[in-house]
């Protein structure tokens, strides 16, 4: 009979290694991670962290399939550094979810590569560290008020929302070291050439203005926070609507 599951590495489990010491998925994962954050995704292949773990690749794939499975787990292992909201306070959960979603944005931006990734992730969804998040995240919209599917919804959004303006910040720090300036040396360098370009734009132009001699990061952290108030802010009124039809 045909095996129809997804292919994912978490479909199967971890093999022994006949090589001493022997070499294990976790080995071979933390040494990606390694790779990944000195490098970037683009310096990842199996014979580069094979040559790091003094192995062949062939030794890697008795482990990991494929570079598809590595990236799985490479992303479920960074997923495992997000502080899961805790549950037990219903009417704490704003607070809740506002520190976990800070935590994925920082765990992002720690590893900025990832955003170029979470496309290739496979089921990476299905991994113990992204599982336990969900659960928690889930766990806490449901104790708030929300239906189990409601809360998944409410889950997709805050996860859209901190990945989609972490996304942005990544590309942006990325630029930034590769440029060896430090954020408000670039952000001055840029100005001229900024107010050139909006000069025929007059809202533009005003916020250009106002921002200039700034905070580069300060406005960052702001308009993080400002916009996760706003997504919080929809899913309270939700709870609130949905409390009122049960009235």
């Amino acid at each position: 009979m045909a095996d129809d599951r997804v292919p994912s590495v978490w479909m199967r489990p971890g093999r022994q290694s006949r090589e001493q010491p022997a070499l294990n998925r976790a080995q071979i994962v933390a040494a990606a991670l390694d790779l990944l954050d000195a490098e970037g995704v683009d310096a990842l292949s199996m014979r580069k962290l094979g040559a790091r773990l003094q192995a062949g690749a062939t030794s890697l794939y008795t482990h990991v399939a494929t570079k598809s499975e590595l990236i799985e787990l490479v992303v479920d292992e960074v997923y495992g550094e997000v502080e899961a909201p805790r549950t037990g306070d219903p009417d704490g959960w704003r607070a809740a979810v506002a520190r976990c979603a800070a935590s994925m944005r920082a765990t992002i931006l720690r590893h900025p590569w990832i955003v170029s990734v979470l496309g290739e992730a496979g089921v990476a969804y299905l991994g113990p560290n992204m599982s336990r998040l969900s659960e928690a995240m889930l766990a806490v919209f449901e104790e708030a008020g929300l239906s189990l599917e409601a809360a998944d919804q409410a889950v997709n959004t805050v996860v859209a929302y901190v990945v989609g303006i972490s996304a942005s910040e990544a590309a942006w720090l990325a630029t930034l070291a590769r440029s060896g300036r430090s954020e408000q040396e670039w952000a001055e360098r840029l100005w001229p050439s900024a107010e050139q370009a909006v000069r025929d734009h007059p809202r533009l132009r005003a916020l250009y203005a106002a921002r200039r001699g700034r905070d580069p990061r300060g406005d960052r952290d702001g308009a993080f926070a400002t916009g996760l108030d706003c997504v919080l802010q929809g899913l309270t009124a939700r709870l609130a609507g949905q409390e009122a039809n049960q009235v």
